[in-house]
C-alpha cells in the first residue's frame, strides 16, 4: 500500500448537486446513512443501502477509482474482521471444523455483512470530505452543535480542531512520502525484511515528521493571530448557511430511508 492511497481529508472541487448542498444536510445525511447501515440485517436491506451509495457516487461525479483507492489502507482491517467473525461466530450449520476452530454458515454470513458494512460506511464518509471544503465542514459542524453553547461547550473550537485535523491529513501524508523518498535515496530500506525490521526502519521517520508537524502548527497559529483570530465569539462569516428545497428534500429522503430499512429489519429482510 502506498501513502498516496490514503485519501481521507481530501477535497475535490466540483459543481455537482452534492457539492452545492448545505454541509449540515450532508452531515445529517451521513449520520442517518450510518444509522441505517447498522439497522440493515439481510441481503435485501444491504442491497438497498448499496444502491443508495452508488447513486450518491454517481451524483457527486467523484471518480470511482478514488473511492476504491481510499479503501486500500483498510484492507488489513477488513481481512482481520472477516477472519474473527468467521472463526468465532457460533452457529448451527457447521461448514468446517479444525482443532478448536469452527466455521459456521452464520459466521460466514456475519463476516460478509460486517465487511460490506465497513466498506460502505467508509465510502460514504469519503463522499462527505470529497465534496465539502474544510471551511464549510467547520461551519456545518458548528451550526449543528450550536445548542451545546448554552452548556458552555466550546463548539467553535471543537469544530475548528476537527476541520484542521482533516485538512492536514493529506499534508502530513505528503510530507511523510517526501521524507521516505529522501531516506531511500540515502540507502534506507522500508520494504524488505521481517515485519519487526520494517517497523524499526520507520522509526527514523518520526523525528523529522514531528518536527515538520510542529513547524506547520506554529506557522498556522502565527497566521491566525496575524489575522486577528480570537475564537468564535463575535465572529461573522462570509458565507451564510441556508437550507434550500434540495436540502429539505434530501433530509426527508434520508429519514424515509432509515424508516424503510428499520421496517425491512422488522420483517427479517
Amino acid at each position: 500500500m502506498a501513502l498516496k492511497d490514503i485519501t481521507l481529508g481530501q477535497f475535490f472541487p466540483g459543481s455537482s448537486p452534492l457539492h452545492r448542498m448545505d454541509p449540515r444536510t450532508k452531515l445529517i445525511g451521513i449520520t442517518l446513512y450510518i444509522v441505517a447501515l447498522f439497522l440493515a440485517v439481510s441481503f435485501v436491506s444491504y442491497g438497498a443501502m448499496f444502491l443508495v451509495l452508488a447513486l450518491l457516487i454517481r451524483i457527486s461525479r467523484i471518480p470511482l477509482k478514488s473511492i476504491v483507492r481510499g479503501l486500500k489502507p483498510v484492507v488489513f482491517i477488513l481481512i482481520f474482521t472477516a477472519l474473527l467473525n468467521i472463526l468465532y461466530t457460533p452457529g448451527e450449520h457447521v461448514l468446517a471444523k479444525f482443532w478448536i476452530l469452527t466455521i459456521t454458515l452464520e459466521g460466514v454470513r456475519t463476516a460478509f455483512f460486517m465487511v460490506v458494512r465497513i466498506m460502505m460506511l467508509i465510502s460514504a464518509t469519503f463522499l462527505l470530505t470529497y465534496t465539502t471544503s474544510p471551511i464549510l465542514l467547520t461551519d456545518g459542524i458548528e451550526s449543528l452543535l450550536s445548542p451545546l453553547k448554552k452548556l458552555h461547550v466550546p463548539v467553535h473550537e471543537l469544530a475548528m480542531m476537527m476541520s484542521i485535523a482533516l485538512r492536514f491529513i493529506p499534508t502530513l501524508i505528503e510530507e511523510t512520502d517526501k521524507i521516505m523518498c529522501a531516506q531511500r535515496a540515502r540507502g534506507a530500506d522500508f520494504e524488505t525484511g521481517s515485519l519487526i525490521r520494517r517497523a524499526k526502519a520507520l522509526i527514523p521517520l518520526l523525528v523529522p515528521l514531528f518536527i515538520s508537524a510542529f513547524r506547520r502548527a506554529d506557522e498556522l497559529a502565527v497566521a491566525m493571530e496575524c489575522r486577528c483570530y480570537h475564537g468564535g465569539e463575535g465572529r461573522t462569516r462570509l458565507r451564510q448557511l441556508k437550507y434550500h428545497r434540495l436540502d429539505r428534500l434530501t433530509i426527508a429522503l434520508a429519514i424515509a430511508m432509515c424508516a424503510a430499512i428499520w421496517t425491512l429489519g422488522r420483517f427479517g429482510l
